[in-house]
């Protein structure tokens, strides 16, 4: 049942879904050199076998596990041999590349610097951990995530359907309450599924109608157990340990209960949590409770007497020592932490908790971290359990002896935690990273340069909120001059940019059109952004002419002050959202505009008349008839109204601005001249108009334009 083609591909939209980079490359047959990493049964080899079905270049695999040096040899003399013969590339792919010993990949590299194979590799393995450095960096790394439960139920439905391949040739019935169970217990793992489905099958005897029927006994009795992935010298390691010792050290014995309880199931050395814990009792606890290390190294020495599976009750009493820094009797929640890890599915690390000294630039990991010693009281409120844990109870204080002295505190810490915590499916981090396109950073330097201070401020300010990834698919509404579209294109390389200009005068749009796709001429073809024209109010046509799923949906300036133009932009958007995708305004408001009865010091001017000037002007904001009278919470209403869950904050960026006889005779003769004229006697009108043009004209004024930063998620 391995996927052939693209389209028979299930799962790892981010990074693959269309309009993604990947797929783009895959699809033009333009591939440079990959390194896809993920646990076992996401499909990297699979998608290895898509590329080798779908390119024109030569196609050459190896297995690191069988092959060495002597097969390197051979695949670059086969290259060079096709490239002199018929000028075709070739694609060298390597399964499990991790396996290759140092002089193996080092036998590689040359190769691949000089562009005679175009390498494809495929590791369960934190290829920053394990890949030379060399290939690492002359490669773009994706990280596949394991399958989602939709995922597995349609690869389930597949098989079943399929009659070549699968079991679409015979009658099976798949009870839902199996397919429930299978699909629970394989975690993930595509392989397991298919392989539990075929056990089920295969061992089932037709009923007296002729069907095969798999119920939810015959499930269990295909796939009894999940499988935890753990490599004690790899990724896993170094992340589970990572995130027990931030838990301990935060004060937080819930989450070290479990990080204790998934590493001991996986089967990681005890006494090396024990020396852990050791160290932590004089690093993190210290002086503020000297007992704390007696009570370690005792129930180490415990442990070296006992042994397992006994000691496991010695090994969680360290663990709670150093967590609450107080002796502990309830260690019986190690165990409820243990029946956790075996009956929930299992969760991801989270981000944050993750070791970062090799790979936080690539893959993000241990950002947003926050170090419990640079708080008051040593202890701030974060989340150390996974998202799906969150509110998880497994140490339970009693209220004996020293242990009652922490009960308060305990609980005080874990109201504190949730409250301080939104429990939310993650989106994932950190899918892909790779080597930054010097011509791509030198193209936006120079695209970015000519930017003014308060332009730029808004940009950064828009950028901060999206928090762009790398493999996002970002689409720039209002593109017109591109003024998001190159730091788009510098900060999702691996992804891909939109740029929709969505100007109502057709013949607008296409002079916009036509100097965006000039400016951007000289880039690759796979780089470029690609440019919509259509106005706001056919957006559904605009945007569905591509199945495109964007992360980030940015604008500035959309609607050029009318509210009324947004129309249903906002449920079309909600449509063409990918999960966690979200949409970050930097709107003008009107209502916030810069008063300009306060834009210099009225010296000179009567004081009477300049309240008069004031309140007119405050009025004339107030004006709930008015078209252009409104604020963020009314911009916010609508996308609520579609669905999503929105984040308004007011702010304003301010520039230095001449003002000229010219666009002073424009404010005083339209049409806020003219409305203010309707509040004001005439001779005030003819006072201000004439005291503006003495102290303004052909002089510099602090001017300020009011923004409501809108983020608006699915």
């Amino acid at each position: 049942m391995r996927p052939r083609t693209l389209d028979e591909y299930v799962g790892q939209d981010a990074i693959l879904g269309p309009g993604r980079l990947l797929r783009r490359a895959i699809q033009a047959d333009q591939l440079g050199s990959l390194i896809f990493y993920g646990p076992p049964g996401t499909g990297k080899t699979t998608l290895a076998r898509v590329i080798a079905n779908s390119t024109r270049a030569e196609f050459i695999a190896i297995n690191a596990v069988l092959g060495g040096v002597k097969d390197i040899r051979e695949a670059v003399d086969r290259a060079q041999r096709i490239r002199g013969e018929q000028g075709r590339r070739t694609i060298l792919f390597v399964d499990e590349v991790h396996r290759f010993n140092k002089a193996q990949q080092d036998a590689l590299l040359p190769w691949v610097e000089n562009g005679t194979v175009i390498l494809v590799g495929a590791t369960t393995e934190n290829p920053y951990f394990e890949v030379n450095k060399a290939l690492v960096s002359r490669s773009r790394i994706f990280r596949l995530e394991p399958l989602g439960e939709a995922d597995l139920r349609r690869i389930a439905e597949q098989a079943l359907a399929d009659p070549h391949r699968g079991f679409g040739d015979r009658p099976v019935a798949l009870l839902p309450e199996a397919i429930d169970h299978l699909v629970d217990v394989a975690n993930g793992d595509a392989r397991a599924l298919l392989n539990a489905l075929e056990l089920a099958v295969e061992t089932t005897p037709p009923g007296e109608d002729g069907r095969v029927v798999v119920d939810l006994g015959v499930a269990e009795e295909s796939i009894q157990r999940r499988a935890v992935f753990y490599d004690k010298e790899g990724d896993a390691h170094f992340d589970a340990i990572s995130a027990f010792i931030k838990s301990c050290r935060g004060g937080d014995p819930d989450a070290a209960l479990y990080w204790l309880a998934r590493m001991v199931h996986a089967g990681e050395d005890p006494r090396f949590l024990l020396r852990r814990l050791i160290i932590l009792a004089s690093e993190d606890v210290g002086l503020a409770d000297p007992d704390a290390l007696v009570r370690v190294e005792a129930c180490a020495a415990a442990f070296d007497r006992v042994g397992m599976p006994e000691g496991r009750y010695h090994l969680a009493q360290a663990t709670l020592v150093v967590a609450t820094a107080a002796k502990s009797n309830s260690i019986m929640g190690f165990f409820s932490a243990l029946a956790a890890v075996e009956r929930e599915r299992t969760e991801d690390v989270p981000d944050h908790l993750k070791d970062g000294n090799r790979d936080a630039e690539g893959f993000g990991h241990g950002v947003g971290y926050l170090y419990p010693h640079a708080y008051r009281d040593h202890w701030v409120a974060q989340q150390y359990l996974p998202a799906g844990l969150q509110g998880q109870v497994f140490y339970a204080p009693s209220d004996q002896g020293h242990e009652a002295g922490i009960r308060e505190q305990v609980i005080q810490r874990r109201e504190a935690q949730l409250a301080s915590v939104e429990v939310t499916a993650a989106e994932p981090m950190g899918l892909t990273t790779g080597p930054d396109d010097p011509l791509l950073h030198r193209f936006a330097q120079r695209a970015l340069a000519g930017a003014a201070d308060h332009m730029a401020a808004v940009r950064a300010g828009l950028f901060e909120r999206a928090e762009v990834q790398r493999h996002h698919l970002v689409l720039e509404l209002r593109a017109r001059t591109g003024f998001l579209t190159w730091e788009a294109l510098r900060r999702a390389p691996e992804g891909g940019v939109v740029a929709w200009i969505s100007e109502a005068d057709p013949a607008e749009a296409a002079r916009y059109a036509g100097t965006l796709r000039e400016q951007v001429a000289a880039l690759p073809e796979l780089l470029r952004p690609r440019v919509l024209t259509g106005p706001l109010d056919e957006a559904a046509a605009t945007l569905d002419a591509d199945a495109l799923r964007f992360d980030r949906v940015l604008a500035h300036d959309l609607l050029g002050g009318h509210l009324e133009r947004l129309g249903d932009l906002p449920a079309v958007l909600a449509a063409r959202l990918a999960p966690h995708g979200r949409v970050v305004l930097a709107e003008p408001v009107p209502r916030l505009a810069q008063r300009l009865s306060q834009l210099t010091h009225p010296e000179g001017l009567p004081a009477e008349l300049h309240a008069r000037w004031r309140d007119a002007e405050e009025a004339l904001h107030a004006d709930v008839d008015a078209r252009l009278s409104w604020e963020g919470p009314d911009l916010a209403e609508l996308f609520e109204n579609a669905g999503f869950s929105v984040q308004v904050e007011h702010g304003a960026v301010e520039r230095r601005l001449r003002v000229t006889a010219r666009l002073l005779e424009r404010w005083w003769t339209g049409a806020w001249g003219e409305r203010l004229a309707a509040t004001l006697a005439a001779d005030d009108v003819d006072t201000l108009r004439r005291w503006t043009r003495a102290r303004w004209v052909d002089r510099d004024v602090a001017w300020h334009t009011g923004l409501a930063w809108v983020v608006a998620r699915r």
